[in-house]
């Protein structure tokens, strides 16, 4: 049969039918990047009309205080002659806008910076192109396609949205969570044969039986892939999502459409498909590339400590009709019942150097 008038949900119902019921990791991997049907791949999911929103579109105070971090850590680096800069996923590039017209302030950086953008999705490779026109940007898929300078790494909301395998206790076993099909419609299911205790790790040893051990391999393997590179150059990685800063049991797989949480198996394809980031993994991955992995901060600690609040209020005393729109703004960044609290900023680098933002 042609795949050209199928959705990518009838694809996956003929794969499951051919080889059988397949791994979530590998169901979220076709749902979000699928070559012409994922998700990431499609049409700009961000904004009021999209799917979610970040905080770099919540305001442009956020990407400022990446810029200040970014302009510390230059001057820190000894203010090279050429250094890259990466972002992971860079949205409508509104982030890298903002902190660039903020980095770009230190002398020599704007020369300086070899801008490289982790993208692929065509519509927001355009927008990207638009508003960063002026930095000379390069698109990558590979990031060993890097130069020899150093490096500098942003990852603002790009690890939740990698694949997860997850496994479920049951009677003593762990038992890798699938997805099949029941009566013709997409369902979740265990794997028949358990899977081994050790390879499930300590952290889960003393879990009960229901519970799930929800396990980031691709973002695990891909941060060690970043340090291993980042290693050589020098630099930094910063990484800011919602997650936990410690390995624990849990099961955080959700499905976003329209701002709405909607069936993860229902429309593959149409709905942003994350979990939440396991710090602490993350951490050992850095840490095994030989970075100095610096202590796990809240998003609002991390960003009140590069100055937020003062900028906040000097945008307001300078834009009176914008002061209530700052300050609603300021909260959803900060406040904990909002992104202050369950968003955390991790930061791997290269030993010696002391990035703003951090507990010393």
């Amino acid at each position: 049969m042609p795949e050209a008038g199928l959705s990518l949900g009838d694809l996956i119902d003929m794969q499951i039918r051919q080889q059988g019921p397949m791994s979530l990791a590998t169901y979220m991997g076709l749902c979000l990047t699928h070559p012409t049907r994922g998700y990431y791949r499609k049409a700009d999911p961000l904004g009021p009309r999209g799917d979610f929103i970040t905080a770099p579109e919540i305001s442009q105070t956020f990407g400022e205080m990446i810029g200040a971090w970014i302009a510390d850590l230059y001057l820190q680096m000894g203010a090279p002659e050429k250094f890259t800069l990466l972002e992971l996923g860079p949205g409508r590039g509104t982030l890298l806008a903002d902190a660039l017209r903020v980095a770009s302030r230190a002398t020599g950086l704007a020369a300086a910076v070899d801008l490289k953008l982790y993208e692929t999705n065509p519509v927001l490779i355009a927008m990207q192109r638009e508003k960063l026109a002026s930095y000379c940007a390069d698109w990558i898929e590979d990031v060993e396609a890097l130069g020899d300078w150093p490096l500098i790494i942003i990852a603002n909301e790009f690890f939740d949205a990698l694949p997860v395998r997850q496994f479920v206790r049951r009677d003593g076993k762990w038992y890798e969570r699938s997805v099949g099909l029941s009566d013709g419609q997409r369902v979740f299911g265990l794997s028949p044969t358990p899977y081994e205790e050790a390879l499930i790790g300590e952290p889960f040893s003393a879990a009960k039986d229901g519970e799930v051990a929800e396990i980031g391999l691709a973002g695990q393997q891909f941060m060690g892939q970043l340090c291993r590179l980042l290693g050589p150059r020098g630099g930094a990685l910063l990484a800011i999502d919602y997650g936990y800063e410690r390995t624990q049991p849990g099961e955080t797989l959700q499905a976003l459409s329209r701002h709405a949480s909607v069936d993860a198996l229902a429309q593959p394809g149409s709905a942003d498909l994350t979990t939440h980031v396991d710090f602490e993994a993350l951490g050992r991955a850095g840490r095994m590339a030989g970075l100095t992995v610096h202590p796990i901060v809240t998003q609002s600690h991390f960003l009140t400590s590069l100055g937020l609040a003062e900028r906040h209020d000097a945008l307001a005393a300078a834009n009176p009709e914008k002061a209530a729109n700052l300050a609603s703004a300021f909260d959803r960044l900060t406040r904990a019942d909002q992104m202050g609290e369950l968003f955390k900023v991790l930061c791997a680098a290269s030993p010696g150097l002391r990035p703003a933002g951090f507990p010393a």
